[in-house]
C-alpha cells in the first residue's frame, strides 16, 4: 500500500481519480475500461484497490493485458499479484500486501532506521519483520521499540517473538473471527514452514468480508454479487431477469396449489381472505430462520454434527410462534365468519390455528434446510435462497390451509 502522505495534493491526480472510479465498478466492468488505459497507470490505480478487489480485476483481464499491467508494476508488488494469484478468491492468500520493512537480526536499530527513513518516502509501515535468509520469520518490531531503543542494540534484542500469524489458505470470515481477539493493523501472512508470504491488513480483510455480506444480501434474491449502482441497465437487466423468470415459475406451483382446491374456495369463500395472512406469517418465520443460518454459515458457527440440531430448533421456533400467531388468526376467522352468519365458524377457526401452526413449523425447518441444503451441494448458500423459500412457504401454508378445509369441512 502507497504511503497516503506520499499521493495527497490538493486535487486528485489522474491514478486518484481512475481509482475512484475503478471503485464503483464491478471487476468485469473495470476489465474493459482498463483495455484502453495506459498499462503503468492502470498499475497505479489498481495499487490504490483493495487486494482482493485488485485480484479479482486482473483475473477478469485478458491475459495479454493483464501481463502488461503486471509488467509495468513494481518488482515487488508484481511477485506479490503472481503470488497472490496462486489461491483461491476468499482466502488470506489471494490479498497479500508485500513485505517491505524486513530486516536480520544482527541489524542494529540505527541501520533499521535508516532503511526504514527511506522506505517510508514511498510505502506505508506499521511494523518491520525480523527474518532469517530463508525469510523464515523470527519477530516483529514496532515502531516505538526502535524509537526508544539504543542506536546501537541489535534487532534481534528487542523484537516480539511468538508473532501471530495468518496462514495464506485460511478462509477470510475464519480470520475475520480471530482478528476481533487480535485486533492488530497488520498480520503477517506464513506458510507451513513459517516463511514470510506477504501482510494483510486488517481493513483489508473487514472491507473484503463486508462486500460479500452486502453481495450475500443481493444473492437471496437473484442479484449478481458484481452489480453495483453504476451497471448499465441492459447488463443489470441480464442479471437480474433469469431468477425473475425462476421466480414465476416457482410461483405458478403455489397458483396450482390454489387451483386444486378452486371446488373449496367456491364453497368458503371467506378463506381467499386468509391465503396472504397465512403465506405472510409463514414466510416471515421462514426469513427469520433463514437470517440466523446464513448468519451462522457466515462465520463459521455451524458444523456438520450441528445441522440437525439447528433444523430441529427453527423447526420448534416455528411452532412456538405459530402457536400464538395461530390463535389470533383463529379468533380473527371466527369474528368474520360469524359476522357473515356462517354456519362453519368454529371449524373454520380451528382450521386456520392448525394451518398457522403448521405452515410456520415447516417454514422454519426449510429456513435452515435450504441453506444449509444449498452449501452441501457446493453452492453458496445464499444464491437465490430467498425464492426457494418463499415457493416452499407459499405451497405448504395455502395447501395446508385450503386441505384442511376441504377435509374437516368440504367432505
Amino acid at each position: 500500500m502507497q504511503n497516503p502522505a506520499v499521493s495527497q495534493s490538493n486535487s486528485p491526480g489522474p491514478r486518484q481519480q481512475l481509482a475512484a472510479r475503478l471503485k464503483a465498478c464491478s471487476p468485469n466492468e473495470v476489465a474493459a475500461l482498463l483495455a484502453a488505459t495506459d498499462a503503468s497507470l492502470a498499475f497505479e490505480a489498481l495499487a490504490e484497490l483493495n487486494p482482493s478487489f485488485t485480484q479479482d480485476i486482473l483475473r477478469a483481464l485478458p491475459d495479454e493485458r493483464r501481463q502488461a499491467i503486471i509488467d509495468s508494476a513494481t518488482p515487488e508488488l508484481a511477485r506479490q499479484w503472481e503470488r497472490n494469484r496462486s489461491f483461491e478468491a476468499g482466502t488470506i492468500g489471494y490479498f497479500m500486501e508485500p513485505t517491505y520493512a524486513m530486516f536480520c537480526p544482527e541489524m542494529t536499530v540505527g541501520e533499521a532506521i535508516e532503511k526504514l527513513r527511506a522506505l517510508v518516502k514511498t510505502v506505508f509501515i506499521t511494523y518491520g519483520y525480523v527474518t532469517d535468509p530463508d525469510h523464515k520469520l523470527l519477530g516483529l518490531v514496532t515502531m516505538r521499540d526502535l524509537l526508544f531503543a539504543e542506536r546501537e542494540t541489535r534487532l534481534a534484542d528487542i523484537m516480539l517473538r511468538n508473532v501471530f500469524v495468518f496462514r495464506p489458505g485460511m478462509d477470510v470470515s475464519e480470520a475475520m473471527k480471530l482478528s476481533i481477539s487480535r485486533h492488530y493493523p497488520v498480520y503477517p501472512v506464513c506458510d507451513g514452514q513459517e516463511k514470510l508470504l506477504g501482510l494483510v491488513r486488517g481493513q483489508s480483510i473487514f472491507e473484503a468480508r463486508a462486500f460479500e455480506i452486502t453481495a450475500q444480501a443481493g444473492s437471496m434474491v437473484g442479484v449478481d454479487k458484481e452489480e453495483r449502482i453504476s451497471t448499465p441497465m441492459l447488463r443489470s437487466f441480464m442479471f437480474r431477469h433469469p431468477w425473475l423468470q425462476l421466480n414465476l415459475l416457482t410461483a405458478f406451483l403455489a397458483g396450482g396449489v390454489v387451483a386444486m382446491f378452486q371446488g373449496t374456495i367456491d364453497q368458503l369463500v371467506i378463506l381467499a381472505v386468509f391465503l396472504p395472512v397465512l403465506a405472510g406469517q409463514s414466510g416471515n418465520t421462514g426469513c427469520q430462520a433463514l437470517a440466523v443460518t446464513l448468519r451462522g454459515i457466515t462465520l463459521g458457527e455451524i458444523t456438520s454434527g450441528d445441522s440437525r440440531k439447528l433444523i430441529t430448533k427453527e423447526g420448534l421456533l416455528g411452532a412456538l410462534n405459530g402457536t400464538p400467531v395461530g390463535v389470533v388468526s383463529g379468533i380473527a376467522m371466527y369474528v368474520i365468519a360469524s359476522a357473515q352468519h356462517s354456519t362453519h365458524a368454529l371449524a373454520l377457526s380451528l382450521v386456520v390455528f392448525l394451518a398457522m401452526v403448521g405452515a410456520c413449523t415447516i417454514s422454519g425447518i426449510s429456513g435452515a434446510l435450504v441453506p444449509l441444503t444449498l452449501k452441501r451441494f457446493g453452492t453458496d448458500p445464499a444464491t437465490a435462497s430467498s425464492i426457494f423459500l418463499t415457493t416452499a412457504t407459499d405451497v405448504v401454508s395455502m395447501g395446508m390451509l385450503l386441505g384442511l378445509a376441504t377435509i374437516l369441512i368440504v367432505w
